[in-house]
């Protein structure tokens, strides 16, 4: 009996110990699968269950219980730390907390959507029936394929393939069509930089001067630029690590206002002498483009009436966070079709229908590469200037995203791929993918 009441007090401790040292992470775990679960189903109208087996099945997260009612989800952790996230028509799902008045105004962006026939991409008619003579179709199909040959492994979802300006190879996983949203994660990063491409190009901002943050003013920040900030060398201390509790789990889902993290962080450099990738940056540029507008509504405008429904990208939704704000990092839905046409837009030098929405030097700018990313980044695109992929071209650029999002731009091959899925590299051959589909246009 003596040994019994033992071992149970060792258990006890054990017990306590685990609790006490992951109960911090039970938020961030409660946090993600509410969110998750609240903007896969509100946004894309998948089934709870779905999500729970795919989205949500990863290490960690796939502990949370998670409940959905109407425009809600709410998770838990063995019946600890719970977390709601809350949809409203027009800017999707966010988290909640203490602070979240359910009377408040909630403002969202006015849309200027244009249905029409015209074919993709100005419109939302039948493909153009075309066939181009130096296109292996054949070999095209190979590496299509491919993409989808071990869902269990590979996780592809969706696939689409564009040559000048047209499909020529699109497809999907079973649950999945064309007009299915997918989550872009830091494919997000890529769109807001591209806003203040559009901000550059009609004058109305220059990326050589210091950035408007007042509690910068006073110390060595006050050098950094919104260029450095565009590049990810400001010099700014943060951690990017999604497996534990770090700057980037405790800002997207902790934090009520995601745009201020990384304005109170400490320089550890000055800007340029390092290279530092931080979704804090971008929330932060976030927060700045809404201070170059006079009202909250015109800051939630301008993304859609400048951009998005510009080009027709009728389906994308950038999400905000409690306070507001466009998550610029992270949180922007689209189906294939219109990340695709993201993507075109970058592969006509930012030239839409014979509207000119940014600079051709603004092409340039983003696929420079930055000092210290070994040529792997621009200024919020990745680079493959050090041939990081072998197999394709130095002259590609891409938005890319957690789980493997990715909206490739081939300017030498006329080429915009759109791959999305839940793997990653190595279970997903990014390398091997781009030289099978390559391979089809030489």
């Amino acid at each position: 009996m003596k040994l019994f009441k033992k071992i149970l007090l060792v258990l006890v401790l054990l017990l306590a110990i685990v609790v006490y040292t992951q109960y911090p992470k039970l938020n961030i775990i409660s946090g993600y699968a509410s969110k998750n679960m609240a903007s896969t189903v509100f946004l894309t109208g998948r089934t709870p269950a779905s999500v729970t087996v795919n989205d949500n099945n990863v290490p960690l997260i796939k502990l949370a219980s998670v409940d959905v009612e109407d425009a809600r989800a709410k998770a838990s952790v063995f019946a600890l730390m719970n977390r709601e996230a809350v949809c409203f028509d027009g800017i999707g799902c966010m988290l909640i907390n203490e602070e979240f008045d359910e009377n408040s105004k909630i403002t969202v962006p006015r849309r200027r959507k244009k249905a029409n026939r015209m074919p993709f991409p100005y419109g939302d008619g039948p493909q153009k029936d075309t066939v181009f003579k130096n296109v292996d179709y054949g070999r095209l199909e190979y590496a299509m394929d491919k993409a989808f040959e071990n869902p269990d492994i590979q996780k592809t979802r969706t696939v689409l393939v564009a040559y000048k300006n047209q499909i020529v190879a699109e497809r999907y996983t079973k649950g999945f069509d064309h007009q299915t949203p997918v989550l872009g994660w830091s494919m997000t990063k890529s769109v807001m930089a591209t806003l203040y491409g559009l901000l550059e190009y009609e004058g109305k901002i220059d990326l050589d001067l210091p950035a408007p943050i007042s509690a910068w003013q006073s110390d060595e920040r006050k050098n950094i630029t919104l260029n450095h900030l565009l590049r990810m060398q400001s010099g700014l201390e943060w951690e990017e690590d999604y497996t534990s509790i770090s700057d980037v789990t405790k800002m997207l889902f902790l934090d009520t206002d995601m745009t201020v993290g990384q304005a109170k962080k400490k320089p550890l450099a000055p800007p340029t002498e390092i290279w530092n990738y931080s979704s804090g940056t971008s929330n932060l540029l976030s927060g700045i483009l809404r201070q170059q507008f006079k009202s909250h509504q015109e800051y939630m405008d301008f993304p859609y009436v400048s951009l998005i429904d510009k080009i027709g990208m009728n389906s994308m939704i950038i999400e905000t966070d409690q306070a507001g704000n466009y998550v610029g990092s992270s949180y922007a839905w689209a189906n294939t079709r219109d990340w695709a046409k993201f993507g075109l837009l970058y592969l006509n030098n930012g030239n839409w229908n014979g509207e000119q929405l940014f600079d051709e030097s603004w092409i340039k700018y983003i696929t420079r590469p930055t000092e210290h990313s070994n040529g792997t980044y621009g200024a919020h695109f990745w680079l493959n200037a050090e041939k990081k992929f072998p197999d394709a071209p130095a002259d590609m650029f891409s938005a890319n995203g957690y789980q493997g999002q990715r909206v490739f731009i081939i300017p030498s091959k006329d080429l915009v791929i759109v791959r999305t899925g839940l793997a990653e590299s190595p279970d997903f051959d990014f390398n091997y993918f781009l030289k099978n589909v390559i391979a089809a246009f030489e």
